[in-house]
């Protein structure tokens, strides 16, 4: 597993453009299961996870053409066996997302425990109750194993989580379901409705996407589509805190502006000059404050990817400034590490974090334990006195495409080591 080395101190500047966004990618990948017809997606992100699901599709008897490009061409002839290589699910949890295709098509989905950030903390339970809503039975045996003898049927399912996931393999279900589907407590995201636009293209018929109540006509012979994804608001949001913490100026391609304001009103609590200057977000040079309060929530709340960025953000921000992340625990609990680099943090549970600052980081070594966590001690060392070193750095790359490459192109002094 490699390290990133960074000498941090230096201020960013320049221009990155921001590819499709991961999670938006992971289901339409699935989705192309639910076809015979050949699809094609372009601004496909190059990063880790979705070369894992490629190749996941690659192992149910799938043709994909542009594995690790930004255009990727798939086929689905043929779907030829329903459990899917376990190494490779144990590496994504978006792997959850194949379930309701499996079923479509092969009438079983067995599929060992998904991996990614947290495994054990992170279940699956909306997304069985709506398959089994569905029509699907659980059969006994180790990970997740079910069957739809009598295929999958239209239904009427309140989601007792808003889960994005969760609402995504509802989605891909009901897809295959003849006749209406109900999906209530949806969702709203905007890569969830991303995902109901391509199955649009597809043949499905959807009303509802971007409310919580989203209505799906299921069933019809799907055919082939083309779609561009839409640019990563998260990824832009990463950019956009990297440019501030460093004092710098960014200029950010690629997301859309109504995507991005959710983050940028966040960081203009935090004092941050930023915005859209035509179809560019903006950083400028910025002395934060703080902001007092933090909190995330559902779309169109402040997004939970970018907390622990917005946690880092704090410690360069004069005054006190509450972070409190109500959907997960474990991302505060990975940024105790800022303490080592003189961070004034008290962690009061594991939801909420009080962040006093400026304070002046210092650089040291660092564990990347999960995707938005590694990338927001980047961050951090960027902005920090010293040599900083995070290692894997392929857990953050399972997001952020080239980002060794990126980052020096804005002036980072980092450098990949292998061991």
């Amino acid at each position: 597993m490699s390290t990133l080395v960074i000498e941090g101190g230096r201020r960013l500047s320049g221009a990155v453009e921001v590819e499709g966004n991961k999670n938006a990618a992971l289901p339409l990948l699935a989705a192309c299961l639910l076809t015979s017809e050949p699809c094609v997606l372009t601004n496909v992100p190059r990063i880790g996870d979705v070369e894992v699901m490629a190749r996941l599709i690659v192992d149910l008897g799938g043709e994909v053409e542009g594995i690790g490009t930004s255009t990727v061409r798939v086929r689905c002839a043929r779907v030829t066996k329903d459990e899917p290589d376990p190494s490779l699910v144990g590496r994504l949890r978006g792997s959850v997302l194949l379930l309701g295709p499996l079923l479509a098509r092969r009438g079983r989905a067995l599929l060992a425990p998904p991996g990614g950030d947290f495994p054990a903390r992170r279940t699956i339970g909306t997304h069985l109750d709506a398959l089994q809503a569905m029509g699907a039975c659980v059969l006994e045996g180790h990970g997740h194993r079910l069957e739809a003898p009598g295929g999958l049927q239209a239904t009427s399912i309140y989601l007792y989580e808003a889960s994005v996931t969760g609402t995504e393999t509802a989605l891909l279900a009901a897809a295959a379901a003849p006749g209406l589907t109900e999906i209530r407590h949806a969702a709203c995201e905007p890569h969830v409705v991303e995902l109901c636009a391509f199955l649009r293209r597809l043949g499905v018929g959807i009303s509802g996407a971007g409310s919580t109540t989203i209505r799906v006509e299921g069933g019809a012979t799907l055919g082939g589509a083309e779609h561009r994804l839409w640019g990563d608001y998260i990824e832009a949001g990463s950019w956009a805190v990297v440019a501030a913490v460093t004092g710098g100026s960014i200029d950010v391609h690629g997301a859309r502006p109504e995507d991005i304001e959710v983050v940028a009103a966040v960081l203009k609590r935090l004092h941050v000059e930023c915005g859209m200057a035509g179809d560019v977000f903006r950083v400028e040079p910025s002395r934060p404050h703080a902001a007092g309060r933090i909190t995330t929530g559902l779309w169109p709340g402040f997004p939970s990817d970018l907390v622990s960025l917005v946690t880092v953000l704090a410690t360069q921000a004069d005054g006190r400034t509450l972070v409190h992340d109500w959907l997960y625990e474990l991302r505060l609990f990975a940024l105790e590490q800022l303490s080592g680099m003189s961070a004034d943090l008290f962690l009061c549970d594991p939801h909420r974090i009080i962040v006093s600052g400026p304070r002046r980081l210092r650089g040291r070594p660092l564990d990347s334990r999960d995707l938005r966590s590694g990338m927001a001690l980047i961050a951090a060392a960027l902005a920090a006195e010293g040599r900083s070193s995070i290692a894997p750095l392929e857990t953050v790359e399972r997001g952020y495409g080239r980002l060794v490459e990126r980052l020096q192109a804005l002036g980072a002094n980092v450098e990949r080591v292998q061991p």
